[in-house]
């Protein structure tokens, strides 16, 4: 196999990746959405943009402080980064509304329903 045919076939892998995170992120924000009082997203692309805004502050945090923003990724840091993170993605994204005490209740469902969908989506 030749490196430019390798190179190709891991760019593509990478984004494939990259759609399964996003896709594995929506459908549980979505779910914690559903179940948390005081959190609500309007509509699909809504969600869609959030499940991005997400996954990129996800990443910055966990470029930056080498932390993982999951509840269940670092304990009670993770925890409360993971509220916050929720919390704040209200700023980026017209539609998305959640209050301080949803962002709590919020990270608490986040982490129980990322533990049992299957993959490495984060938060």
């Amino acid at each position: 196999m030749s490196n430019t045919q390798s190179n190709s076939e891991s760019g593509a892998s990478t984004v494939w990746q990259i759609i399964a995170r996003l896709v594995g992120a929506a459908i549980v924000l979505a779910i914690t959405a559903f179940f948390t009082p005081g959190f609500s997203i309007n509509n699909i692309w809504t969600l869609a943009i959030a499940a991005i805004v997400l996954t990129i502050i996800d990443y910055l945090i966990t470029k930056f402080t080498g932390l993982n923003a999951s509840p269940f990724g670092k304990g009670f840091v993770g925890f409360a980064l993971a509220a916050i993170t929720l919390y704040v993605t209200q700023f980026f994204v017209a539609g998305y509304s959640i209050s301080w005490m949803a962002a709590i209740i919020g990270a608490l469902i986040y982490g129980v329903v990322d533990y049992f969908i299957p993959g490495n989506q984060g938060m």
